[in-house]
């Protein structure tokens, strides 16, 4: 029987911070990961650069049942304080658009910080580890027995806390798995409903054939859905469509729900055309337009708003026909089939629900010696490093009480 302080499972973000913070407490500690190697998803993070943190964080930021959940936390371990971490690692970082931080070099440079603060306060990390049973026990100080299959072997572990920071459902090659959420149900903790979120979406419609033609395509638009907007980059993909603003509005839909692109956003589009008559008379719309948007785009958009009038010029053009192509421009409706699912999102929105939570301590309320942090539970983050900010917050946090 090998006996420690705390267990944690899962070797992400968030259960690599949380077991350095309890170790550096004279906690005797083990990490159990599935994979073969440690923090996959890390390393695969803004494109291997890892966007670790963001030098704007609010509660805001997070989706979540409960809004208020994250507060605790996120004020309790700060950007500033990972920010500070990496300084003090020396490793080199750059601001990016709307406050993002990315490491300069490469997200390994985040995972070695991370395994030699683990080194340094005596963690011990497993991989290719299979849970396979756990057991609440009353047994002296271990509140948990564990069966533990690695390499043919199966080992029976006890610990007084256990933390489960298995993270979620999206990016199965990258290890995500539901485990996280068995657990919760075998403990009797309510679980909220699931889906994929920071995720690119498909198309079904003709509005398929026209991603495909203009894959790779990019251009800067709002994007609305459900009362909340997003001014960011669109990119056209064979499927359909992705970029941050659309990965960031897919947390806010559901199938059925209709998207509203404004493909010239600050500006009155109908306004705009009717001036551009009376100052440029002979020119073709298409050709003012591609001052605005990428020639490809409004060479298709052509087809679809003014087909018969692709080569009028604009003094010929009615008034009421601008006004109309304009309104198109500033609400372009799409209607996604589908998104692309758990296979390429970003996160899992919903999640073990937080009303079973301690947001002091990560603890599950009627279950001493248990806590969930990270991506597992009911809190998700906008694009731009806030799902590690969460992972930072709540490892740190459980970290001082497990």
């Amino acid at each position: 029987m090998q006996q420690y302080d705390v267990v944690v499972l899962g070797a992400g973000a968030s259960g690599l911070l949380c077991a350095f913070t309890a170790a550096q407490r004279g906690r005797r500690v083990l990490v159990l990961e599935k994979a073969n190697r440690v923090g996959k998803k890390i390393l695969m993070s803004g494109g291997g650069r890892c966007n670790f943190t963001n030098h704007f964080v609010e509660a805001e930021n997070f989706l979540s049942a409960n809004p208020h959940f994250c507060k605790s936390a996120l004020s309790r371990y700060t950007q500033w304080d990972f920010i500070a971490l990496v300084e003090q690692h020396g490793i080199a970082y750059e601001e990016r658009s709307h406050s993002q931080l990315f490491c300069l070099d490469s997200a390994k440079d985040i995972v070695a910080m991370l395994l030699g603060e683990c080194d340094r306060a005596g963690v011990e990390v497993r991989t290719h580890c299979d849970l396979n049973k756990i057991t609440a026990i009353e047994s002296g100080q271990s509140r948990y027995r564990l069966a533990v299959a690695q390499t043919g072997n199966t080992d029976t572990l006890e610990c007084t806390s256990l933390v489960v920071a298995t993270g979620a459902l999206s990016v199965p090659t990258l290890g995500g798995s539901g485990v996280g959420y068995d657990i919760a149900r075998q403990f009797g903790i309510g679980l909220t409903e699931r889906r994929a979120g920071l995720v690119p979406f498909m198309f079904t419609d003709a509005t398929k054939s026209l991603c495909e033609r203009l894959s790779g395509l990019a251009a800067e638009v709002t994007v609305t859905c459900n009362g909340q907007s997003f001014t960011e980059n669109l990119l056209f993909t064979h499927r359909g469509i992705s970029g941050p603003a659309i990965l960031q509005i897919s947390n806010y839909w559901h199938p059925g729900d209709p998207l509203s692109v404004d493909l010239m956003p600050g500006i009155d589009a109908s306004q705009w055309l009717v001036q551009a008559k009376q100052q440029h008379g002979k020119a073709r719309l298409r050709t003012l337009l591609a001052q605005k948007l990428p020639k490809a785009l409004v060479n298709e958009l052509q087809s679809l708003w003014w087909p018969g009038a692709q080569e009028l010029p604009m003094a010929e053009m009615g008034d009421r026909l601008l006004e109309q192509i304009g309104a198109q421009l500033n609400g372009w409706i799409l209607k996604p089939s589908a998104t692309e699912g758990y296979r390429t999102a970003e996160v899992t929105l919903g999640g073990v629900d937080t009303a079973d939570i301690s947001s002091k301590t990560m603890e599950v309320k009627h279950q001493p010696g248990l806590y969930f942090i990270g991506e597992v539970l009911d809190v998700t983050g906008h694009l731009g490093g806030f799902n590690f900010q969460w992972a930072w917050s709540s490892g740190y946090t459980a970290g001082l009480f497990a």
